[in-house]
């Protein structure tokens, strides 16, 4: 029987105690998470972490969430990788935005603990 291995989930959001706080959340559910503060930063440990789950915010200064996405998209690493926008903003715009850039799902923020558990459950793999 194979063993199922920890999802890795990247959490990226300009505002450092945003994702600081997703992190700790994501690990609470049992999950393997890295934080990125920005843009850069987040391609960076992309690069070095190979996320199965990219939650990434939006509207971040200099390298936006959708600039991360599109690069993150060009790299065939990446390719099975489940990548969501983590938003403050609801509206149509930023969510047709956000699916334009090549993100697979939005969520809005503040993010409710059971709908972000059963998003990353259902894409959870195995060895």
């Amino acid at each position: 029987m194979a063993s199922a291995r920890r999802l890795r989930v990247l959490v990226v959001d300009d505002n450092e105690d945003a994702a600081t706080t997703l992190g700790w959340l994501v690990a609470a559910l049992g999950y393997e998470v890295r934080t990125a503060f920005g843009g850069l930063s987040a391609l960076i440990q992309a690069d070095e972490f190979l996320p199965d789950v990219l939650l990434c915010d939006l509207a971040m200064p200099g390298v936006d969430g959708c600039k991360v996405v599109e690069t993150l998209r060009r790299d065939g690493r990446f390719s099975t990788s489940f990548l969501v926008a983590v938003t403050a903003y609801g509206d149509e715009e930023y969510r047709r935005r956000a699916l334009n850039a090549g993100f697979h799902a939005r969520i809005v923020k503040p993010l409710n603990e059971h709908t972000l558990h059963r998003l990353l459950r259902s894409h959870a793999i195995s060895d």
